[in-house]
């Protein structure tokens, strides 16, 4: 399990540098960031300032249809939080791949 956390921590970095390079997050970095905001609501699990500025900066330049699927993303990932039996995968998700989306939100939105 720990090797697990490992891999997805380092997928995690990896995704934020490649999210700071660009100017602009693709759609589905968008949902997942989405989706990130939502566990981290869910799981109580402290400041979501980074996602929200990454969110809302990025959310100005994205279509209907992204943003509808953005809202489905986070009170689905708020609905999955509050299910005993899905706890530690869904804070294993938060502390790994979506350590890149609340580590590098800033950044990936600088500039805008």
């Amino acid at each position: 399990m720990k090797a697990a956390a490992v891999l997805l921590m380092t997928f995690g970095l990896a995704c934020a540098t490649a999210a700071t390079a660009s100017e602009r997050v693709t759609d589905l970095d968008y949902l997942k960031a989405n989706r990130c905001k939502g566990l981290a609501v869910g799981l109580g699990s402290g400041d979501t300032s980074s996602l929200d500025t990454m969110i809302k900066a990025q959310g100005k330049s994205r279509g209907d249809a992204v943003l509808q699927r953005a809202d489905e993303e986070l009170s689905r990932a708020k609905r999955e939080a509050g299910k005993a039996d899905l706890k530690e995968r869904l804070s294993a998700e938060l502390s790994g791949p979506c350590f890149a989306y609340m580590g590098g939100g800033k950044e990936a939105t600088a500039g805008r």
